[in-house]
């Protein structure tokens, strides 16, 4: 293992981020070459890969996700095999882009949320008096299998100052895209949609960041219900396109408490999971909508709870010059046209365009957080999160 205060006297370090989001599909992996720190941050993607998830951990995670099924020991045991798992992602990226672990400074991994409930969460099971989130993917197993130094857990520091734990990205975009001409928005459309908002020439203070409510999660989870498991996601956004919506409904979920707070706020499964998807699609066929018109229906819910937001929260202060798309969403076209359609003084644009893979963006994310840890900055906004104070993220095992 590198020493720890020759990591930080490297000007340039490779360090991998892990991810695996609410959509539960796989761990993404990046490699990054990271030159400086804080402000003076540069990076340059080496390689991408995502690690599928082995047959039937989807559905084991899932399992935990829900208080009804989440059993301790379950729990227990799938903290250290999704940290193995998440180890198996480290090697398999290395033997993929010929490059030897004793060439990696460093491992940020994000692990898989389980659960989270921030300030004053309205549950089905009960209104949540602790502020708290639960991440898997044991960080010593990740250490151990691959011998590199790895940082881990990080949202529970910005939640132990009164944070929501999220979107932590935002600083990352802070770093990455502010602008001194342009108001620029990073959309990043997973299992649940979040957006940072960088006001043209601001400062940390002025970043605007929350979830929008759900983005792939409901889609997905309907698709897997119709098709009995056959498909689990919307290719490109085929089966939205070849239905209609159901405004009516629309209408009706928008009425949601969730989509009317203002922004810090945040969410997920617990909120937005499998329980809600089942009500709505039952709702669907209550209407006697079609497989592809309920489809249609819940993807123009995430579509019209994206826009309601921007038109609600951010228009008037801060219009968005380029809205930049990332996660899984960016490939489905009925949910791109329809933002560019809605958003008609906007540029609508996969963050690609910026020169930022938008399927590695959030793991490029987690491997500049972990850099900043380990130089000892601050890597929440407190404008994003709700956080008090700025804080160091993340907890460092040595191997």
């Amino acid at each position: 293992m590198k020493n720890f205060f020759e990591l930080l006297k490297k000007d340039k370090k490779f360090v991998i981020g892990l991810m695996s989001g609410t959509s539960v599909d796989g761990i993404d992996a990046a490699i990054v070459e990271i030159t400086g720190d804080g402000l003076e941050t540069e990076v340059d993607l080496i390689a991408f890969e995502t690690y599928p998830f082995p047959s039937g951990v989807s559905q084991r995670i899932l399992a935990l996700c829900q208080p009804d099924t989440g059993r301790v020991d379950d729990i227990c045991e799938m903290n250290f095999y999704i940290g193995h798992l998440f180890a198996e992602a480290v090697k398999y990226i290395l033997k993929k882009s010929g490059i030897h672990t004793n060439d990696i400074d460093l491992i940020g991994s994000h692990g898989q949320t389980i659960h989270h409930l921030p300030k004053e969460t309205n549950t089905d099971h009960n209104l949540s008096r602790y502020p708290s989130t639960l991440q898997i993917g044991e960080p010593a197993v990740i250490a151990h299998e691959t011998g590199i130094p790895t940082i881990a857990d990080f949202r529970v520091a910005d939640m132990a100052a009164g944070g929501q734990g999220a979107p932590l990205v935002s600083y990352i975009d802070y770093l990455l895209f502010c602008d001194s001409v342009k108001t620029i928005g990073l959309l990043n459309i997973g299992g649940i949609a979040n957006l940072t908002v960088l006001p043209a020439d601001g400062m940390f203070d002025s970043v605007c960041a929350a979830d929008t409510g759900p983005g792939n999660m409901c889609i997905d989870a309907i698709i897997t219900e119709i098709t009995a498991g056959t498909e689990r996601y919307d290719k490109a956004g085929q089966r939205a396109a070849q239905g209609t919506a159901h405004q009516p409904l629309i209408d009706e979920w928008l009425q949601h408490p969730f989509f009317q707070l203002p922004p810090p706020k945040t969410t997920g499964r617990e909120m937005f999971g499998n329980t809600y998807a089942m009500k709505c699609l039952e709702a669907c066929r209550k209407s006697g909508l079609s497989d592809n018109n309920s489809i249609a229906t819940l993807t123009e819910l995430t579509i019209q709870t994206i826009v309601n937001y921007i038109e609600r929260f951010i228009a008037a202060q801060n219009p968005i010059d380029t809205l930049y798309v990332s996660g899984g969403g960016v490939h489905n076209r009925t949910i791109m046209q329809r933002l560019d359609e809605l958003l008609a003084d906007t540029s609508v644009e996969p963050v690609d365009n910026s020169g930022i893979s938008a399927d590695a963006k959030e793991a490029i994310a987690f491997a500049i957080l972990a850099n900043e840890t380990l130089h000892g900055n601050a890597g929440n906004l407190p404008s994003a999160t709700g956080a008090s104070v700025r804080k160091v993220l993340g907890k460092f095992v040595c191997p």
